[in-house]
């Protein structure tokens, strides 16, 4: 009887027992694709595209000056020197001659690139978003059909960035003489080289990027919403980095290809990578295939964070819209 009358007393008192929380593991789920139709794509890479290039073309003119061979009137040995030489010989406006073909290429470039880039990761990836290797083959699909877009514009691009005032009076006028003296192919000259530089370039990136992305998400998974640009941001700029050091050689060669014949600049009798590398390593040796690679990374590492949180920010824009649509319908 006591003891029945404690156990009663014991269940029906004050004290409940305290749930104990589950062992918590985040679990950070990537989607495999974004749910965007691929106009969308378009959409958000164009902008990012065309925000990424012209934040930082000064750059990339001090880049190709510094890569160009012959006997340009800038003879550039280093990232003070040519930008001084620049500024000294042009002005403020000489570090962004060409920045108008850049902004016609860049958009439908960018464009391009990314919605090649998700189709075929959504493709490739299957039901597993975390595959590098499908990141990889993704990216140098993109660059594949991106650099068919870009190639002409580049080459006009940076024409005008080495040529002073009286080579071309500007973009079309540019377009005019390469088509009148050296025909439609000079515009896809360097094509062969651009693809076989962003094929590897593409290939680390975007598997560094979206490596970077999931471990930087997985360190702090709770307040991923408030530091998604910072994620990106970061992700972008290590990844773009590393890419831009490894791929400096054959940018150098795709420089030589494009600027032939430009103020006095080295013409080549073919646009074979063999003989562009025999005559820079004849002029200048093994450093001389490495020339630009600074401002290569000092580009490519803020252009690339710009560049995809841009990127990703539109795409949660689309985002945010395809929502609200599917709830009001």
């Amino acid at each position: 009887m006591a003891t029945e009358a404690t156990t009663t007393n014991f269940q029906n008192s004050d004290f409940r027992p305290v749930p104990q929380p589950p062992d918590f593991h985040p679990e950070v789920i990537v989607s495999p694709h974004d749910g965007l139709h691929f106009w969308q794509f378009m959409i958000a890479g164009s902008v990012a595209g065309c925000v990424e290039h012209m934040a930082m073309f000064p750059v990339d003119t001090v880049k190709t000056h510094m890569q160009a061979l012959g006997s340009c009137p800038i003879k550039s040995v280093g990232v003070r020197h040519a930008l001084r030489s620049i500024l000294k010989s042009e002005g403020l406006p000489g570090l962004y001659r060409g920045i108008g073909a850049m902004g016609l290429g860049a958009g439908p470039a960018h464009a391009v690139y990314f919605s090649v880039y998700e189709v075929c990761k959504k493709y490739f990836s299957g039901e597993n978003p975390n595959n590098s290797a499908a990141h990889a083959v993704s990216g140098v699909c993109a660059t594949v059909a991106s650099d068919a877009v870009f190639t002409p514009m580049d080459t006009v691009k940076q024409r005008l960035q080495l040529g002073n005032s009286a080579a071309y009076r500007g973009v079309f006028d540019c377009v005019k003489k390469v088509l009148k003296e050296e025909g439609f192919g000079a515009f896809y000259a360097s094509y062969r080289t651009t693809v076989l530089m962003n094929a590897p370039y593409t290939a680390v990136h975007f598997t560094t990027y979206e490596a970077l992305k999931r471990g930087l998400i997985e360190i702090s998974p709770e307040s991923v919403s408030d530091e998604r640009v910072i994620v990106h941001a970061t992700a972008g700029a290590l990844a773009g980095a590393s890419a831009a050091v490894i791929t400096t050689p054959l940018d150098v060669v795709k420089t030589q290809l494009q600027c032939q014949g430009v103020c006095g600049c080295d013409r080549f009798k073919s646009s074979s990578i063999g003989d562009v590398v025999k005559t820079i390593m004849r002029k200048d040796g093994y450093k001389g295939l490495m020339r630009g690679w600074i401002p290569r990374t000092l580009f490519h590492a803020p252009a690339a964070a710009i560049c995809w949180s841009t990127y990703e920010a539109a795409k949660a824009f689309f985002q945010e819209i395809n929502a609200s649509s599917k709830s009001g319908t």
